[in-house]
């Protein structure tokens, strides 16, 4: 089958950084729906009219990957609105309950940077944003995407997306 849109392709990736260090690793094969929300728009753009086999290695700057880091998405909010045991690295699907942070985006993740006696850093980039990307990927089959699926505008009803693992202590920026 040739890959056109809608279709739900299975891949197998490498994510690294610019410099070469990785990111991201998918070895065993992961179904994403092309045409919806779960690749890239330059991956789709790649992967189209291709068919099961094709491999490439892309190399993506800000723009076409995860976007322009913005400072604006940087925040601070009261120690007291977060549990005990908060962490840097912790995520939160919206804004904490209790935030002061005006028009802030309910649909965002917002990670958890610094932790301070009276504050907590959030920051609602992409972990990834702001950095250039490069990702090698083959499609290890094809097939048509479903009604549900393409509703959806995924595979999954959870989306899944590259969640680089960054070790305590460090960062991406």
């Amino acid at each position: 089958m040739i890959i056109s849109s809608p279709c739900v392709v299975s891949l197998v990736w490498r994510l690294e950084d610019a410099q070469g260090q990785l990111v991201d690793e998918l070895n065993e094969p992961m179904e994403f729906l092309l045409g919806g929300e779960d690749l890239l728009p330059k991956v789709e753009e790649t992967l189209l009219g291709q068919s099961v086999g094709f491999e490439a290695h892309l190399h993506l700057e800000p723009e076409h990957a995860f976007g322009d880091y913005d400072a604006d998405l940087v925040f601070f909010e009261a120690r007291e609105i977060f549990p005990p045991e908060v962490v840097e690295g912790m995520q939160f699907d919206g804004p904490p309950e209790g935030s002061k942070t005006p028009d802030l985006n309910p649909d965002a993740i917002y990670t958890v940077t610094e932790v301070y006696d009276s504050h907590v850093v959030l920051d609602g980039n992409h972990p990834l944003a702001g950095l250039a990307v490069r990702i090698s990927l083959k499609v290890l089959d094809v097939r048509p995407a479903t009604e549900e699926e393409v509703e959806q505008g995924s595979v999954s009803e959870v989306l899944v997306g590259f969640t680089p693992s960054t070790p305590p202590g460090e960062t991406l920026h």
